[in-house]
């Protein structure tokens, strides 16, 4: 317990104390964001607002956990680590589409392909990783089973799961990222989203099957590796957004950019699959999935009828063309978010 007060106070500071920081550098380079001509007018005044914010909640991330360890004595998991590894790499595929909008000053960075491709490798890897480094138990990071509360059915094997993971961690980091569009909105959801993962970390952490001897229910225990370090993770990067949220609220002095957004939400996806609560995620990121599904339906409506069910896609510029100001959109957004995270972690605690 004392590693996860560690980790996100730590956290916290650092991201409270290091985005200033970050800000002036950002603008003295001229690193600015670029906004769409098509966009809410509110929006136009927002060019040239520094960006790639998401930097400094993964390097406050990557501190406080390893303060945390150094404080505390205590060494780091693989699943930690993979997590965490997840996160960093989904980072530089975001920090290089974010360098490219500057560089050429456009709106668009990577390529389409170029930043599927990108997020694949990583994906992929963890997927690899996580499925191996069995330990004494002959638990693994990541099972090779789907999972809803924990693991259920029969295993799916190494290439099913690949492929899934790659679904699970794709859909999570791009519908964190096409949050990612209002002051604070991506940062303050991400938040609430972690707080469960926190929650269910240091649930299954006093109730693993490690210690089944000791439970008075040992047949409810979580079959789970170090999910207590998973916590931990879980912490810091809560830590790191709520101070990262102080600056990036409206009118936010940074933006995250897809440093932030692409690193965020794979790490929640690398969350869901170390914690066997993979199809949870759907519920705990609620917001992520409604986001996600407003630009599919408006693609599709689209394309098929020649008509745009919404004023605008993602779901949150529709509702601000309808004459929402900006943060009441996202205090709604925030609260429905909040709803979402209560409804998952009743279903996992009363499961």
């Amino acid at each position: 317990m004392i590693q996860t007060l560690f980790a996100g106070a730590v956290a916290l500071v650092l991201s409270l104390m290091l985005t200033p920081v970050l800000i002036k550098l950002l603008e003295r380079k001229g690193y600015g964001q670029f906004i769409r001509d098509d966009g809410p007018r509110g929006h136009h005044s927002k060019r040239g607002t520094p960006t790639m914010g998401g930097v400094g909640i993964v390097l406050a991330t990557l501190t406080a956990y390893a303060a945390a360890k150094v404080l505390t004595g205590h060494k780091p998991s693989m699943p930690g680590l993979l997590v965490l590894f997840l996160m960093v790499g989904m980072a530089v595929v975001g920090f290089v589409d974010d360098y490219i909008k500057i560089v050429k000053r456009r709106s668009l960075g990577l390529r389409a392909r170029a930043k599927m491709a990108g997020q694949l490798l990583v994906a992929g890897t963890f997927a690899v990783l996580a499925s191996n480094f069995a330990d004494e138990r002959g638990l693994t990071p990541a099972s090779l089973k789907v999972s809803f509360l924990e693991d259920f059915g029969w295993s799916i094997g190494p290439i099913l799961f690949i492929v899934w993971a790659l679904v699970l961690i794709l859909g999570t980091s791009n519908g964190v990222n096409l949050t990612d569009g209002l002051d604070g909105l991506a940062a303050g959801a991400v938040a609430l989203a972690l707080g469960g993962y926190l929650f269910i970390g240091l649930w299954q952490s006093q109730n693993s099957c490690a210690d089944a001897m000791t439970l008075l229910y040992p047949e409810t225990c979580a079959d789970v590796r170090s999910p207590l370090d998973l916590a931990v993770v879980a912490a810091a990067l809560m830590g790191a957004c709520t101070g990262f949220l102080w600056w990036n609220t409206s009118p936010a002095k940074i933006f995250m950019g897809d440093t932030g957004s692409l690193a965020l939400g794979g790490a929640l996806a690398g969350l869901a699959m170390c914690t066997r609560t993979q199809l949870l995620l759907a519920v705990l990121g609620g917001l992520f999935v409604l986001v996600t599904a407003s630009v599919i339906l408006q693609v599709v409506s689209f394309k098929t009828t020649g008509r745009r069910v919404l004023k605008m896609a993602p779901l949150q510029h529709h509702f601000e063309l309808r004459g929402w100001s900006e943060p009441l959109v996202v205090v709604r957004f925030w609260v429905l978010q909040g709803l979402c995270v209560l409804t998952g972690i009743g279903l996992f605690y009363t499961a």
